[in-house]
């Protein structure tokens, strides 16, 4: 116990400046995830083809490749297009169009699972297509989504942890760092291995669980 106390206290700096940049990460791939599902699932709706056939291609392709060759594809294979992203910007995006791609899904699925008497009774008040779904669909497709919405924070959270490989200083890349110097695997995987636990456990899955109380109260489902 007492060396891996020392452990900690000599690697403290940098354990601590990754776990910020992958809070950081985390929080903007997140924002980034779910600003393009909702767009995304909500176009796939859309009355209009090319607007459906736009959200489809890029669901299919997210959806459809690896986070990792995608990671790659963005920091390496854009550049060579006229297009370059600092590391750190291209990880978050990355990440959070991956997997807001997965979340498009669950956004189309959670609008569909509205009950259709709603609609009826949205379109009866002659309310227009917007202020319908504003006001009667999304509230409710919203506590829908949510629960699955928890799980997929977790699964974003935990692929952060990829952008260490195009080196973004984040926690992983820092224990790979410490790991490197030191050799002492256990003690540097198994402090991030912890870290990543704690932020999923008491972090990401409280939050959801109190946004999905929130919103059953709002909808009188309490």
């Amino acid at each position: 116990m007492s060396s891996y106390l020392e452990f900690l206290s000599r690697h403290a700096d940098q354990l601590v400046n990754g776990t910020a940049i992958t809070l950081a990460q985390f929080v903007l791939s997140a924002l980034v995830a779910i600003t393009l599902a909702v767009i995304a699932g909500l176009l796939t709706l859309a009355p209009s083809r090319p607007l459906k056939a736009v959200a489809t291609v890029y669901i299919e392709i997210f959806r459809g490749t690896s986070l990792l060759v995608q990671l790659y594809w963005i920091y390496f294979v854009l550049p060579l297009m006229g297009l370059e992203l600092p590391k750190f910007v291209a990880g978050f995006v990355t990440v959070g169009a991956c997997f807001g791609a997965y979340g498009a899904e669950l956004v189309r699925g959670a609008v569909l699972s509205v009950p259709k008497g709603q609609w009826e009774a949205a379109l009866a008040l002659n309310m227009s297509p917007a202020k319908r779904m504003r006001r009667i669909i999304l509230p409710q497709a919203l506590a829908i989504m949510l629960p699955p919405w928890g799980n997929m924070m977790v699964e974003i959270l935990k692929g952060t942890a990829l952008v260490a490989l195009i080196s973004v200083a984040d926690l992983m890349f820092m224990s790979r760092q410490i790991n490197g110097t030191t050799y002492q695997s256990a003690q540097a995987f198994g402090t991030a291995l912890i870290i990543y636990y704690v932020f999923a456990r008491f972090l990401v899955t409280p939050l959801m669980r109190w946004l999905e109380r929130a919103m059953a109260r709002r909808l009188g489902r309490a």
